[in-house]
Formats: structure tokens, sequence, C-alpha cells
């Protein structure tokens, strides 16, 4: 029996990059950290909320590459050594990535109150209505 992808399926023509992207967000194997919310703004705007307690904006880097968003925190070291009794925040490196649809584009981002918001919008394509004309391949044959 043959297996039928989401690319090989003959209604989806021109789906092949779906499956590969599938893959990709599959792999990224994100571990939960740090917590992150997506809320929808508007009809073409969302938001990405990260909750990165501990990490300041010079800390953190946000990227797109290759239709991907990707969002880097590294802390740097305290040059005074401190010694904690207890440590509850996590203070670890992290990369979460997310990948965007076509069309999809990083509006801004902002920090308050330890939440890094990233504002995506989505560009509305504009309606292409094309008429393609039937040639008579019997006229063009005489």
């Amino acid at each position: 029996m043959t297996k039928l992808t989401l690319g090989s399926h003959p209604f989806l023509l021109g789906f092949d990059q779906l499956e590969r992207l599938v893959e990709r967000t599959a792999k990224s194997g994100n571990d939960g950290y740090p917590p992150y919310n997506i809320e929808q703004r508007g009809e073409n705007a969302y938001r990405i909320t990260l909750a990165v307690a501990g990490f300041a904006e010079n800390d953190l880097s946000i990227t797109v590459e290759d239709r991907q968003l990707v969002i880097r925190g590294k802390q740097r070291e305290d040059e005074d050594a401190r010694v904690f009794l207890h440590r509850g925040i996590a203070a670890r490196q992290f990369q979460r990535s997310f990948v965007l649809a076509d069309g999809v584009e990083v509006a801004g981002a902002s920090m308050e109150h330890g939440l890094l918001h990233i504002d995506l919008k989505r560009a509305v394509p504009d309606s292409v209505v094309q008429t393609i004309r039937i040639n008579n391949t019997a006229k063009a044959d005489q």
C-alpha cells in the first residue's frame, strides 16, 4: 500500500513545501521554556508574548530566518559573584521558533514587566481574477 503524503495528494498542487514546514516545526523540539501565548489582535494581526523574567532587552535576539521567527535568550554573567540560597527563577539560555506563513511579517517587538511582545501582521493580498483564453487547436492545425 502506498503512503499518501500531503504533498503528493492530487488535489493539493504546489503544497509540497507545506509538508517540509510541518516536519521542520516538529523537529524544533521546544522544551516549554519560556512559556508563551499567541493571541489574535485583529483580522490580520497577531501577538506572541513570551515570559522572559530576568532577561534584559540586550540579552534577547529576534530574527527571521527562512520564514521562521527565532527568539534567542542568553543572560550575561554578572561580574560580582552572587550566592543564591534558593534559585527558583530560570536563567538558562533558550531558543524558541515559530514558522511564519507566507505574507506574515514581524511588525515590531516590545518588552514590559518581564514579557516580550512580538507583533505580527498579515499582508492582505489583492484579489486577482485572471481570465484564461481557450485556444481552438482544430483551427490552428488547418
